[in-house]
Protein backbone atom coordinates (compact mmCIF):
# COMPACT_ATOMS: atom_id res chain seq x y z
CA UNK A 1 0.00 0.00 0.00
CA UNK A 2 1.40 3.46 -0.98
CA UNK A 3 2.07 5.50 1.77
CA UNK A 4 2.43 9.33 0.98
CA UNK A 5 3.27 12.43 3.24
CA UNK A 6 2.72 15.66 2.67
CA UNK A 7 4.93 18.54 4.86
CA UNK A 8 3.86 21.77 4.71
CA UNK A 9 5.65 24.76 7.07
CA UNK A 10 3.30 26.59 9.40
CA UNK A 11 3.63 30.15 8.33
CA UNK A 12 7.10 29.68 6.95
CA UNK A 13 8.70 32.88 6.03
CA UNK A 14 6.73 34.52 9.35
CA UNK A 15 8.13 32.08 12.05
CA UNK A 16 11.94 32.64 10.72
CA UNK A 17 11.18 35.86 11.23
CA UNK A 18 9.74 35.31 14.88
CA UNK A 19 12.06 32.84 15.70
CA UNK A 20 15.08 35.61 14.38
CA UNK A 21 13.67 37.98 16.06
CA UNK A 22 12.06 37.83 19.36
CA UNK A 23 10.69 41.42 19.99
CA UNK A 24 7.92 39.51 16.82
CA UNK A 25 6.88 36.32 18.48
CA UNK A 26 3.11 36.95 19.21
CA UNK A 27 2.58 40.05 16.99
CA UNK A 28 1.02 39.83 13.72
CA UNK A 29 3.85 39.86 11.38
CA UNK A 30 3.37 41.04 7.34
CA UNK A 31 6.59 39.58 5.31
CA UNK A 32 6.68 41.33 2.24
CA UNK A 33 5.84 44.81 0.61
CA UNK A 34 6.17 48.20 2.18
CA UNK A 35 2.74 48.86 2.89
CA UNK A 36 3.06 52.93 1.89
CA UNK A 37 4.31 51.47 -1.77
CA UNK A 38 2.62 49.15 -4.45
CA UNK A 39 3.49 45.36 -3.22
CA UNK A 40 2.07 42.59 -1.98
CA UNK A 41 1.81 40.09 1.36
CA UNK A 42 3.85 37.14 0.56
CA UNK A 43 2.98 35.93 3.48
CA UNK A 44 1.97 36.29 7.50
CA UNK A 45 1.95 35.20 10.62
CA UNK A 46 -1.20 33.65 12.19
CA UNK A 47 -1.41 36.17 14.59
CA UNK A 48 -1.70 37.82 11.36
CA UNK A 49 -4.31 35.53 9.84
CA UNK A 50 -6.85 36.45 12.55
CA UNK A 51 -7.42 39.91 10.70
CA UNK A 52 -8.46 38.34 7.49
CA UNK A 53 -4.64 38.63 5.82
CA UNK A 54 -3.59 36.43 3.10
CA UNK A 55 -0.92 36.06 1.02
CA UNK A 56 -0.83 37.98 -2.68
CA UNK A 57 -2.87 40.40 -1.07
CA UNK A 58 -1.81 44.06 -1.16
CA UNK A 59 0.14 45.53 1.41
CA UNK A 60 -1.98 48.27 1.86
CA UNK A 61 -5.09 46.51 2.16
CA UNK A 62 -3.21 44.40 4.93
CA UNK A 63 -2.08 47.85 6.57
CA UNK A 64 -5.72 49.17 6.68
CA UNK A 65 -6.77 45.88 8.02
CA UNK A 66 -4.29 45.23 10.53
CA UNK A 67 -2.85 49.01 11.52
CA UNK A 68 -0.34 47.44 14.40
CA UNK A 69 0.81 44.59 11.89
CA UNK A 70 4.70 45.03 11.74
CA UNK A 71 6.08 44.68 8.31
CA UNK A 72 9.40 42.71 7.33
CA UNK A 73 11.30 42.80 4.01
CA UNK A 74 11.55 39.70 2.79
CA UNK A 75 15.12 37.86 3.01
CA UNK A 76 15.09 35.05 0.76
CA UNK A 77 18.47 34.00 0.81
CA UNK A 78 17.35 32.91 4.90
CA UNK A 79 14.79 31.43 3.91
CA UNK A 80 16.53 28.79 1.39
CA UNK A 81 19.16 27.69 4.17
CA UNK A 82 16.42 26.98 6.29
CA UNK A 83 14.57 24.87 3.13
CA UNK A 84 17.41 23.34 2.92
CA UNK A 85 18.19 22.23 6.21
CA UNK A 86 14.86 20.86 6.01
CA UNK A 87 15.23 18.99 2.97
CA UNK A 88 17.89 17.48 4.65
CA UNK A 89 15.85 15.97 6.94
CA UNK A 90 13.46 15.04 4.75
CA UNK A 91 16.92 12.74 3.28
CA UNK A 92 17.12 11.06 6.20
CA UNK A 93 13.50 9.38 5.76
CA UNK A 94 13.58 8.87 1.96
CA UNK A 95 14.66 9.89 -1.31
CA UNK A 96 11.75 10.14 -3.01
CA UNK A 97 10.38 13.80 -2.69
CA UNK A 98 8.82 15.76 -4.47
CA UNK A 99 9.37 19.55 -3.74
CA UNK A 100 6.31 22.29 -4.29
CA UNK A 101 7.96 25.06 -2.93
CA UNK A 102 10.56 26.40 -0.15
CA UNK A 103 7.97 25.56 2.51
CA UNK A 104 6.43 22.24 1.10
CA UNK A 105 7.03 18.71 -0.09
CA UNK A 106 5.26 15.44 -0.35
CA UNK A 107 7.22 12.17 0.52
CA UNK A 108 6.77 9.06 -0.44
CA UNK A 109 7.66 6.65 2.59
CA UNK A 110 5.77 3.50 1.47
CA UNK A 111 9.11 1.21 1.56
CA UNK A 112 9.57 2.24 5.26
CA UNK A 113 6.67 0.64 6.82
CA UNK A 114 7.85 -2.79 7.25
CA UNK A 115 11.12 -0.96 9.32
CA UNK A 116 9.50 2.20 10.92
CA UNK A 117 5.60 1.40 11.06
CA UNK A 118 2.62 3.29 9.81
CA UNK A 119 2.79 6.80 8.32
CA UNK A 120 1.62 8.78 11.39
CA UNK A 121 4.80 7.44 13.06
CA UNK A 122 7.26 8.69 10.59
CA UNK A 123 5.10 11.67 10.03
CA UNK A 124 5.32 12.11 13.64
CA UNK A 125 9.05 11.63 14.08
CA UNK A 126 9.79 13.93 10.92
CA UNK A 127 7.57 16.73 12.70
CA UNK A 128 9.22 16.63 15.92
CA UNK A 129 12.96 16.48 14.11
CA UNK A 130 12.31 19.68 12.15
CA UNK A 131 11.12 21.51 15.49
CA UNK A 132 14.22 19.90 17.37
CA UNK A 133 16.47 21.16 14.50
CA UNK A 134 14.78 24.33 13.67
CA UNK A 135 12.96 25.31 15.92
CA UNK A 136 9.79 25.34 13.45
CA UNK A 137 6.76 23.66 13.05
CA UNK A 138 5.05 21.54 10.42
CA UNK A 139 1.94 20.28 9.62
CA UNK A 140 1.74 17.12 7.93
CA UNK A 141 -1.17 15.12 5.56
CA UNK A 142 -0.58 11.68 5.76
CA UNK A 143 -2.69 8.92 3.17
CA UNK A 144 -2.53 6.99 -0.05
CA UNK A 145 -1.94 9.22 -2.77
CA UNK A 146 -1.28 12.88 -2.91
CA UNK A 147 -4.67 14.39 -3.55
CA UNK A 148 -5.52 13.20 0.14
CA UNK A 149 -2.12 13.95 1.65
CA UNK A 150 -1.83 17.53 1.00
CA UNK A 151 -5.20 18.36 1.92
CA UNK A 152 -4.72 16.70 5.26
CA UNK A 153 -1.90 18.93 6.19
CA UNK A 154 -4.07 21.63 5.71
CA UNK A 155 -6.81 20.54 8.03
CA UNK A 156 -5.05 20.84 11.54
CA UNK A 157 -2.91 24.09 11.21
CA UNK A 158 -0.55 24.67 12.77
CA UNK A 159 1.75 21.75 13.85
CA UNK A 160 -1.18 19.31 12.77
CA UNK A 161 -1.07 15.93 11.59
CA UNK A 162 -4.00 14.30 9.91
CA UNK A 163 -4.04 10.35 8.47
CA UNK A 164 -6.65 9.17 5.89
CA UNK A 165 -7.08 5.51 5.34
CA UNK A 166 -7.80 4.44 1.97
CA UNK A 167 -11.24 2.79 4.06
CA UNK A 168 -12.07 6.41 5.06
CA UNK A 169 -11.05 8.17 1.74
CA UNK A 170 -13.76 8.02 -0.50
CA UNK A 171 -16.31 9.92 2.15
CA UNK A 172 -13.53 11.76 3.25
CA UNK A 173 -13.33 13.67 -0.03
CA UNK A 174 -17.38 13.41 -0.26
CA UNK A 175 -17.26 15.78 2.80
CA UNK A 176 -15.25 18.45 1.12
CA UNK A 177 -16.07 21.73 0.36
CA UNK A 178 -14.94 21.91 -3.48
CA UNK A 179 -12.92 24.96 -2.47
CA UNK A 180 -10.63 22.56 -0.50
CA UNK A 181 -9.89 20.48 -3.95
CA UNK A 182 -6.21 20.77 -5.36
CA UNK A 183 -6.08 23.87 -7.99
CA UNK A 184 -9.87 25.24 -7.22
CA UNK A 185 -9.99 28.58 -6.59
CA UNK A 186 -12.35 31.40 -6.11
CA UNK A 187 -13.28 31.83 -9.78
CA UNK A 188 -14.05 28.34 -10.42
CA UNK A 189 -15.42 27.90 -6.99
CA UNK A 190 -17.79 30.38 -7.64
CA UNK A 191 -18.50 28.78 -11.50
CA UNK A 192 -18.81 25.41 -9.90
CA UNK A 193 -21.54 26.66 -7.22
CA UNK A 194 -23.51 28.31 -10.55
CA UNK A 195 -23.45 24.29 -11.56
CA UNK A 196 -24.70 23.24 -7.96
CA UNK A 197 -21.52 22.33 -7.14
CA UNK A 198 -20.70 22.97 -3.50
CA UNK A 199 -19.33 19.34 -2.29
CA UNK A 200 -17.01 16.30 -3.09
CA UNK A 201 -20.22 14.83 -3.06
CA UNK A 202 -21.82 16.89 -5.34
CA UNK A 203 -18.99 16.50 -7.71
CA UNK A 204 -19.10 13.01 -7.70
CA UNK A 205 -22.88 12.85 -8.94
CA UNK A 206 -21.12 14.64 -12.78
CA UNK A 207 -19.97 12.51 -15.27
CA UNK A 208 -16.51 12.78 -17.18
CA UNK A 209 -18.67 14.17 -20.78
CA UNK A 210 -20.24 16.76 -18.04
CA UNK A 211 -16.96 18.28 -16.40
CA UNK A 212 -14.82 18.53 -19.55
CA UNK A 213 -16.29 22.03 -20.47
CA UNK A 214 -15.46 23.57 -17.01
CA UNK A 215 -12.31 21.65 -16.21
CA UNK A 216 -11.19 21.24 -19.69
CA UNK A 217 -8.08 19.10 -19.81
CA UNK A 218 -8.01 18.73 -15.97
CA UNK A 219 -11.67 16.99 -16.32
CA UNK A 220 -10.40 13.59 -15.52
CA UNK A 221 -8.16 14.61 -12.74
CA UNK A 222 -11.29 15.74 -10.70
CA UNK A 223 -13.58 13.11 -11.96
CA UNK A 224 -10.81 10.50 -9.87
CA UNK A 225 -10.34 13.01 -7.56
CA UNK A 226 -14.33 12.80 -6.48
CA UNK A 227 -13.49 9.43 -6.08
CA UNK A 228 -10.52 9.28 -4.28
CA UNK A 229 -7.77 8.97 -6.79
CA UNK A 230 -5.14 10.69 -7.58
CA UNK A 231 -2.79 8.76 -9.50
CA UNK A 232 0.23 10.96 -9.53
CA UNK A 233 3.44 9.66 -8.44
CA UNK A 234 5.89 11.39 -6.08
CA UNK A 235 8.67 12.51 -8.87
CA UNK A 236 11.73 12.80 -6.95
CA UNK A 237 13.45 14.41 -9.66
CA UNK A 238 11.00 16.73 -10.66
CA UNK A 239 12.21 20.20 -12.88
CA UNK A 240 9.80 23.00 -12.46
CA UNK A 241 9.51 24.43 -16.16
CA UNK A 242 6.80 27.48 -15.27
CA UNK A 243 5.27 29.16 -12.93
CA UNK A 244 1.36 30.27 -13.36
CA UNK A 245 -1.98 31.69 -12.35
CA UNK A 246 -5.26 32.05 -14.24
CA UNK A 247 -8.28 32.64 -13.61
CA UNK A 248 -11.76 31.47 -14.92
CA UNK A 249 -14.42 34.33 -14.59
CA UNK A 250 -18.19 33.99 -14.31
CA UNK A 251 -18.87 36.63 -16.34
CA UNK A 252 -17.09 36.97 -19.45
CA UNK A 253 -14.61 39.60 -20.02
CA UNK A 254 -15.18 41.87 -22.82
CA UNK A 255 -13.76 45.62 -21.78
CA UNK A 256 -9.91 45.89 -22.14
CA UNK A 257 -9.90 47.89 -18.72
CA UNK A 258 -11.30 44.80 -16.89
CA UNK A 259 -8.96 42.77 -18.64
CA UNK A 260 -5.35 44.40 -17.46
CA UNK A 261 -7.30 44.81 -14.00
CA UNK A 262 -7.26 41.19 -13.61
CA UNK A 263 -4.09 40.28 -15.49
CA UNK A 264 -2.10 43.43 -13.12
CA UNK A 265 -3.65 41.10 -10.15
CA UNK A 266 -2.33 38.12 -11.54
CA UNK A 267 1.00 39.41 -12.16
CA UNK A 268 1.50 40.70 -8.17
CA UNK A 269 -0.19 36.99 -7.42
CA UNK A 270 2.51 35.49 -9.60
CA UNK A 271 5.76 36.74 -8.84
CA UNK A 272 4.72 36.03 -5.02
CA UNK A 273 4.19 32.63 -5.77
CA UNK A 274 7.83 32.47 -7.66
CA UNK A 275 9.51 33.94 -4.43
CA UNK A 276 7.45 31.73 -2.43
CA UNK A 277 8.85 28.78 -4.92
CA UNK A 278 12.49 30.28 -4.87
CA UNK A 279 12.52 30.68 -8.55
CA UNK A 280 12.53 33.35 -11.02
CA UNK A 281 12.17 33.62 -15.04
CA UNK A 282 13.06 35.32 -17.90
CA UNK A 283 9.99 34.31 -20.12
CA UNK A 284 6.41 35.75 -19.77
CA UNK A 285 3.43 33.92 -21.49
CA UNK A 286 -0.26 35.33 -21.66
CA UNK A 287 -3.01 32.98 -22.31
CA UNK A 288 -6.19 33.95 -23.62
CA UNK A 289 -9.56 32.04 -23.70
CA UNK A 290 -12.39 33.11 -25.63
CA UNK A 291 -15.74 32.17 -24.47
CA UNK A 292 -16.28 30.27 -27.59
CA UNK A 293 -13.78 28.40 -25.76
CA UNK A 294 -10.98 28.72 -28.66
CA UNK A 295 -7.37 29.82 -26.70
CA UNK A 296 -4.42 31.77 -27.81
CA UNK A 297 -0.99 32.37 -26.48
CA UNK A 298 1.76 34.87 -26.71
CA UNK A 299 5.03 35.08 -25.15
CA UNK A 300 7.85 37.69 -24.76
CA UNK A 301 11.70 36.71 -23.28
CA UNK A 302 13.70 39.42 -21.76
CA UNK A 303 17.50 39.60 -21.19
CA UNK A 304 17.03 39.89 -17.24
CA UNK A 305 15.33 38.09 -14.93
CA UNK A 306 11.92 39.57 -13.91
CA UNK A 307 11.86 40.26 -10.07
CA UNK A 308 8.63 42.83 -9.57
CA UNK A 309 5.19 42.36 -10.58
CA UNK A 310 5.66 45.72 -11.91
CA UNK A 311 8.89 44.21 -14.20
CA UNK A 312 6.01 41.48 -15.67
CA UNK A 313 2.59 43.90 -15.91
CA UNK A 314 5.09 46.23 -18.29
CA UNK A 315 4.96 43.85 -21.15
CA UNK A 316 0.90 42.32 -20.40
CA UNK A 317 -1.02 45.58 -22.97
CA UNK A 318 1.13 44.89 -26.25
CA UNK A 319 1.05 40.54 -25.00
CA UNK A 320 -3.03 41.36 -24.79
CA UNK A 321 -3.30 43.43 -28.14
CA UNK A 322 -1.64 40.94 -29.92
CA UNK A 323 -3.80 37.42 -28.27
CA UNK A 324 -7.05 39.32 -29.13
CA UNK A 325 -7.22 38.23 -32.77
CA UNK A 326 -11.00 37.97 -32.39
CA UNK A 327 -13.23 40.33 -31.48
CA UNK A 328 -15.23 38.24 -29.06
CA UNK A 329 -15.60 37.96 -24.84
CA UNK A 330 -13.07 36.76 -23.11
CA UNK A 331 -13.53 33.75 -20.28
CA UNK A 332 -10.35 33.40 -18.85
CA UNK A 333 -6.70 35.04 -18.55
CA UNK A 334 -3.55 33.29 -17.51
CA UNK A 335 0.23 34.26 -16.34
CA UNK A 336 3.01 32.46 -16.52
CA UNK A 337 6.59 32.99 -16.16
CA UNK A 338 9.24 30.18 -17.80
CA UNK A 339 12.92 29.65 -18.32
CA UNK A 340 13.10 29.21 -14.51
CA UNK A 341 16.53 29.45 -12.67
CA UNK A 342 16.84 29.29 -9.04
CA UNK A 343 17.23 32.67 -6.84
CA UNK A 344 20.75 32.89 -6.73
CA UNK A 345 21.00 34.27 -3.16
CA UNK A 346 23.84 37.21 -4.12
CA UNK A 347 22.26 38.84 -6.98
CA UNK A 348 18.59 38.53 -5.63
CA UNK A 349 19.39 40.52 -2.19
CA UNK A 350 21.36 42.55 -4.79
CA UNK A 351 18.17 43.44 -6.85
CA UNK A 352 15.16 42.20 -4.94
CA UNK A 353 12.99 45.22 -4.47
CA UNK A 354 10.45 45.02 -2.32
CA UNK A 355 7.17 42.96 -3.80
Amino acid sequence: MPCIIHIDMDAFYASIEQRDNPKLRGKPVIVGGDPNQRGVVATCSYEARKFGIHSAMSSVRAKRKCPQGVFVRPRFDVYKRVSQQIREIFLYYTPIIEPLSLDEAYLDVSSLLPVRGSGNLIAKDIKQRIHRETGLTASAGVSYNKLLAKIGSDKDKPDGLFYISEKEGPDFVKSLRIREFFGIGPATEERLHAYGIYTGADLLTWTLDELQPIFGKSASFYYDAARAIDRRPVEAHRERKSVSVEDTFKQDLDKVDDMLAMLNKQCETLITDCARIGVVGKTVTLKVKFNDFSQVTRSISCASYFTASSELYSLIPQLLESARVKDLPIRLLGVAVSNLSTIDDANWRQQMPLL
